[in-house]
């Protein structure tokens, strides 16, 4: 199975070697039933009769038992027929065996269910009209798939403190929610609420999504409740470990108070409060630069994980080691934050559209260095991005996808859709300018222009979506630009010819698109704009004239000497390789 790039991309992109580090404790996955294709598979077409229902709430109990690496749950799951259906279509990992199945209330005959691949398909007594109500309780358990390598293949890392405590935690992007509880494991398949219950011995802890309802004593265990509202299913998370806590409150621009959460291990405390102290900058930034955070009634959350990380929603899996950085920032929280407006808030409506989860959530890096620092940190990390792209296949292929198509670079486009993303909305931000840019930006995230505490919801967007934004932003047709930038893999050429002392310039894509990128050349002193309307351009350059296409880097374009570099560095990895 081929290793995601998921957190791996915005590490490269930042030059960081720290992150290809194993945690103190980690564990390597024992000898486990393989996952079957279905089970490993998330999103793609959504069934039929998963698009019958509307997903209302889950209610999710875990009893985590860290020595045995096992989970005793149940969850009881509420739907409302959007059309008439006499089934309900569920998935969930076929090695977590189900021991029963009530529905409202009542149990079913074995004979009315049946999971023989992790599709978890249960026949209703009578058939539900649209509009009616159906609740099912699923109970389970059993050993939930391990992961080799988290967050890069999914499943629970069970791990242990530098002191032997249990350290635990689950990070399931890749291959879904089913790996964990029975769901729908489709980008559209969040539900409206969820309530999680996560039992674990009294010397633990169990940080988990949204907000905090209480915590119940049960012997030498407790319970502690959380409720979130809307969480992507793979965003539903669970942490247990001796975890210590540092809380304050943010006031934000907005007027209302966001909590804040680190819960950390004691050995860390240093580092934890160090990063802690960053927490503010980061709110700051996002709330000014995009909008209002967007779960601001529950909390900003982070725990400390024996995994890199990952975006859970509002308790976001954080491992990167503490560590000081060249931009001034923990490049891992701040990617892994942005989620909670790029992920969170506004939902791909297909892993198709992946690159608004990646694409703006790395931009977020170079635009937090040009914040914090100025212009230097914003194109130190944009070169770096450059010099990472593939170009082997388009970011949107216009056909529903699966997780891991998208994520595997053998068949999709891989780290493009974070670095080709990214360096994509700067040239968008340049030609359309900043005001605009940050306006189609808080369309896309909030679905109104106007975003305040009170007054929006997540949501799901598509590729074609936010084209839609641009163009009734702009009130112009940029259809050309998503065109080539999106659904192209190779990049546009600028191809140069000199005639006498005329230069002549002409885009090429690869499929002959239009393309009337206007384009900025230097000569001497002076910057001209050329259109570029047809696709071509010319401008009057005298022989030893100062000469500079783009000169401030504004337009995404093949360029040869980063191809030669990256050619290179190829074969340096090649000829070490052979060494070894």
């Amino acid at each position: 199975m081929p290793v995601r790039p998921h957190l791996l991309a915005a590490c490269v992109a930042l030059g960081l070697a720290a992150c290809t580090s194993v945690p103190v404790g980690k564990t390597a996955a024992a000898t486990q039933p393989a996952l079957t294709a279905q089970t490993l598979n998330s999103g793609g077409t959504m069934p039929a009769e998963q698009a019958r229902v509307h997903f209302d709430h889950a209610e999710l109990h875990f009893a985590v038992d860290p020595a045995a690496q096992s989970i005793d749950a149940s969850a009881t799951l509420s739907f409302t027929a959007k059309s008439a259906t006499d089934t309900l279509l569920l998935d969930l990992d076929r090695n977590l065996p189900i021991s029963a199945i009530e529905l409202g209330g009542q149990p079913l005959a074995a004979g009315s269910w049946s999971n023989p691949d992790g599709r978890l398909r249960i026949r209703l007594p009578a058939p539900l009209a649209a509009g009616g109500k159906v609740s099912v309780t699923i109970r389970y358990g059993g050993k939930p798939h391990v992961a080799k390598k988290a967050p890069w293949d999914g499943g629970f890392v069970w791990s242990h403190t530098a002191d032997g405590q249990p350290w635990v935690a689950s990070a399931v992007e890749g291959e879904g929610c089913d790996l964990f509880w029975p769901c729908i494991d489709q980008p559209q398949g969040e539900p409206d609420l969820v309530d999680t219950y996560v039992t674990v011995p009294k010397t633990l802890a169990a940080p988990g999504n949204g907000v905090l309802v209480g915590i119940a004593d049960e012997g030498d265990r407790h319970t502690y409740h959380w409720r979130a509202k809307h969480p992507d299913t793979y965003a539903i998370s669970i942490n247990v470990g001796p975890f210590k806590l540092l809380k304050a409150d943010y006031a934000s621009r907005y007027g209302n108070t966001i909590p804040m959460e680190l819960w950390y291990l004691p050995e860390h405390a240093a580092g934890a409060k160090q990063l802690f102290g960053e927490f503010p900058r980061m709110l700051d930034f996002f709330e000014q630069q995009i909008g209002p955070y967007p779960f601001g009634d529950e909390k900003m959350g982070v725990v400390e994980t024996p995994h890199l990380g990952m975006e859970h929603q509002t308790i976001n899996a954080y491992g990167n080691g503490y560590p000081k950085s060249e931009y001034g920032f923990d490049w891992l929280l701040q990617h892994e934050f942005s989620h909670e407006w790029f992920g969170n808030q506004v939902t791909n409506a297909d892993w198709d559209d992946m690159w608004l989860h990646e694409g703006f959530g790395t931009y977020m890096q170079p635009l937090y260095g040009q914040y914090l620092h100025g212009d230097m940190a914003y194109f130190a990390m944009l070169h770096t991005e450059r010099t990472a792209l593939k170009n082997k296949y388009p970011i949107v292929s216009g056909h529903s996808q699966t997780e891991h198509t998208v994520y595997d670079a053998e068949h999709g486009p891989g780290n493009d859709i974070y670095y080709k993303g990214s360096l994509m909305l700067h040239t968008l931000r340049q030609l359309i300018g900043d005001k605009d840019f940050f306006d189609t930006v808080r369309r896309l995230v909030y679905g109104r222009p106007d975003p305040k505490p009170g007054n929006f919801q997540p949501r799901y967007a598509s590729t074609d979506d936010y084209v839609a934004i641009v163009d009734q932003v702009t009130g112009r047709k940029l259809d050309w630009f998503f065109d080539v930038y999106l659904r192209d893999a190779a990049l546009p050429r600028l191809d140069e010819q000199r005639d006498g002392d005329t230069l002549k310039l002409r885009w090429v894509t690869e499929h002959g698109k239009p393309f009337p990128m206007p384009i900025e050349v230097q000569v001497g002193d002076t910057v001209h704009t050329l259109p570029m309307r047809d696709g071509s351009g010319q401008l009057q350059v005298p022989a030893g004239s100062l000469l500079i296409v783009d000169p401030r880097s504004k337009v995404l374009r093949e360029m040869p000497h980063v191809e030669a570099y990256q050619q290179w560095m190829k074969q340096q990895r090649a000829a070490r390789a052979a060494r070894k």
